[in-house]
């Protein structure tokens, strides 16, 4: 047996937890999969799974052996992108992954304009709140609001976007308008649970920036549920120019507290650490950003 295809094999069963779902992931049957790892077992002299009728683990040698495998693998599948992706034409499938308010509002614009550039080329597009493990999905592009945490991954800025405070003239004639940060520990505060710090609100002061701690009568995983609500006035919400631009513009929503609003949101495209970039990735970060910082600066001015 190739021991190539075996370590692929390996990885597959280990990160999936079982035998049936990894031979799966390969397309194999599950018999030819066991073959595989016995294979590999017999090459070492040693068990990498710990097996019973119910559930399957990792020796302590086996989580050793994937954590090398996964690097071998990864290091062949980069040399084999720096002789295959010598192309200039982006072409095969580009998976990305996004949140759902600038993905379906922002990046998905920027994806129809890119591919009828290219027409040998498909996009496989991800909405999701939570970030992705790129790696292990196989993503090329993910695109992350705010900070990156994740030092072994690659960050490429592409656009800002200022963060405003505001609320529904109805609920500002009900309850008033905070003057002050900490006014609103007595407001509804819509929270967009997703956006670290969570639950906290950043703001700007003399002394740097400081976080208030909010409450309010709705929390969800993306914009869209928070601007609705706060546009029926039942609360404050805190967002980026690109998710609210339009409202304020058109006076459904009006802006407060402007003078301490905390620096702007961040968006990045992350991408695995790799030498060589495929000419998909590579052409379509040139592209996007700045597609998206005239984007954005357009939701800004409330024009989209």
């Amino acid at each position: 047996m190739d021991k190539l295809t075996s370590m692929l094999v390996f990885t597959k069963v280990a990160k999936a937890g079982s035998f049936a779902a990894g031979a799966r992931d390969m397309g194999l049957s599950r018999a030819m999969a066991t073959k595989h790892i016995m294979h590999l077992e017999n090459l070492l002299g040693m068990r990498l799974f710990n097996r019973t009728t119910r559930s399957l683990s990792l020796t302590e040698a086996g989580a050793s052996y994937l954590e090398r495998c996964t690097q071998i693998l990864a290091e062949i599948a980069e040399m084999e992108d720096a002789v295959t992706h010598l192309q200039t034409e982006p072409r095969g499938t580009l998976k990305i992954s996004t949140p759902p308010f600038i993905g379906a509002a922002h990046i998905a614009p920027a994806i129809a304009e890119f591919m009828l550039r290219y027409p040998d080329l498909s996009v496989e597009m991800i909405i999701q709140s939570t970030m992705a493990d790129i790696v292990d999905e196989g993503i090329d592009v993910a695109i992350l609001l705010g900070t990156l945490e994740d030092t072994s991954l690659v960050a490429r800025k592409l656009a800002s976007s200022p963060v405003i405070l505001c609320g529904a003239p109805s609920y500002f004639e009900q309850y008033g308008k905070p003057e002050k940060p900490e006014d609103l520990l007595k407001h509804s505060c819509l929270v967009n649970w997703t956006v670290p710090p969570r639950d906290q609100w950043r703001f700007r002061g003399k002394d740097g920036e400081f976080r208030i701690k909010v409450a309010g009568r709705i929390r969800a995983n993306s914009a869209t549920p928070i601007r609705i609500a706060a546009l029926q006035g039942l609360g404050l919400l805190m967002m980026p120019t690109y998710v609210v631009g339009l409202d304020i513009k058109k006076g459904r929503l009006v802006t407060a507290l402007d003078e301490y609003m905390p620096s702007p949101m961040d968006v990045h495209a992350i991408y695995p650490h790799r030498k060589y970039l495929s000419a998909k990735v590579r052409v379509f970060l040139d592209f996007l950003q700045p597609w998206l910082q005239e984007r954005l600066s357009l939701a800004e001015q409330g024009k989209v």
